[in-house]
């Protein structure tokens, strides 16, 4: 048999599973949003997207847009070169010292990607530290696994969210061993919030760094939207905290908040940092010009956080089962990976609303869901009539109910 062969045997069988990912191609509108229109073979139709993380919609908010509009006519569009060569714009400078000012470390360090920002964070760190062991939760994002898995540091996986588990782990090891916990805020399949200020607590209590990712919460929680450890009152107490532009901002990007020694680190010794071509000016004015204004308002975040609460609701009436209630990341629990396809499917073709379905290896098998995010640009009749189409597609597929 042909590689080639071997290839399309492979993808058959992930086909079979239910595991094969179809991609919709979407033009989305910055004066229709939350819609989009879907271009295929059939010719186009307009959509009702609920499933991006384009949770405030800043994507298409007029400060973003007139921000990159002025920074491309101003430097052009990329940089063109790594940040050690001619990378490094006035807009990049300016972004790191917003976001160490408001998270109140001593540097930030931009990063193309909120992936790149994990991965080289953490295989740097694990490197460089001698005899670290590295503490990380079983969910935690590919990019936090990749970047521990192929350094050289010790690694250890605590239970999700398992608080005594990872107590279990850090009196097992040499207390005069260097430590580092790794985690999230918020858990962005199944919506959950990390026991934040108990995982604090054990970093103090065995000298580990705290490495926190606030990816899915940054911007909507906390008087200014800087995250879930900001509205716990907790930032002063994490070392380094990762985030990203790609999200609630509307951009594209990622960063850390760290002490100096931390970020200079990285930024010396990171391969996927040092060789990389920085991000586009424009998109870094961008971000710049969103995390500014979130500093600033909340109409958005309230907005949304409004929208969660009346779907929140909705959901437990009709007996729709959720993976969890925490967040504004509501996993709604199928079970079965080819009738989450055909609910997506259903929800698409009879109501014009796009939902993904997540199948395993994403989740785990048995676990199958549609990840539904509302965005602050959906309005609460998009709520009432969402409800109603899902009722409708639950009963079609005579799924499960809650309670």
């Amino acid at each position: 048999m042909s590689i080639l062969n071997i290839l399309e045997a492979k993808l058959d069988e992930t086909k079979k599973q239910g595991r094969f990912r179809d991609y919709l191609h979407l033009e989305r509108s910055a004066q229709d949003k939350p819609w989009a229109i879907q271009h295929g073979p059939a010719g186009e139709r307009r959509l009702n997207v609920w499933c991006s993380n384009d949770y405030l919609a800043m994507s298409h908010h007029p400060v973003v847009i007139d921000a990159t509009i002025e920074a491309v006519k101003r430097v052009g569009l990329g940089t063109c070169g790594a940040r050690s060569i001619s990378g490094t714009s006035i807009y990049h400078a300016e972004l790191e010292s917003a976001l160490a000012q408001a998270y109140g470390k001593e540097s930030a360090l931009l990063f193309s990607t909120g992936f790149g920002a994990n991965d080289a964070a953490l295989s740097t760190l694990s490197d460089a530290i001698p005899g670290l062991i590295v503490y990380s939760d079983e969910l935690n994002h590919a990019s936090m696994i990749y970047g521990i898995r192929y350094s050289k540091a010790e690694k250890k996986i605590f239970r999700h969210n398992d608080v005594a588990h990872l107590r279990s782990l850090l009196e097992q090891d040499d207390p005069q061993r260097p430590k580092l916990i790794a985690f999230e805020s918020l858990y962005s399949m199944d919506g959950d919030f990390s026991p934040l200020q108990d995982i604090i607590e054990l970093a103090e209590e065995f000298g580990a760094l705290s490495y926190l990712d606030e990816i899915h919460s940054a911007g909507i929680y906390g008087e200014q939207g800087l995250g879930y450890a900001e509205q716990l009152g907790l930032l002063d107490r994490i070392d380094i905290i990762q985030g990203g532009f790609g999200k609630s901002y509307g951009s594209a990007g990622g960063y850390i908040a760290a002490p100096r020694v931390v970020t200079e680190a990285i930024r010396s010794w990171a391969p996927a940092f040092v060789f990389s071509t920085s991000s586009p000016a424009p998109v870094v004015a961008a971000s710049l010009a969103s995390f500014n204004y979130n500093l600033r308002h909340d109409t958005q975040r309230k907005h949304l956080l409004d929208i969660i609460s009346h779907l929140k609701d909705g959901l437990r009436r009709l007996g729709i089962p959720l993976a969890s209630e925490d967040s504004h990341i509501l996993p709604v629990l199928v079970g079965d990976p080819h009738k989450n396809k055909l609910l997506s499917q259903y929800l698409l073709k009879e109501f014009h609303i796009y939902v993904q379905p997540v199948n395993a290896p994403t989740v785990p098998a048995g676990t199958e869901r549609l990840r539904v995010t509302p965005t602050s640009a959906h309005s609460h009749d998009d709520v009432e009539t969402f409800l109603a189409a899902l009722d409708q597609a639950w009963q079609a597929h005579a799924l499960r109910r809650a309670g």
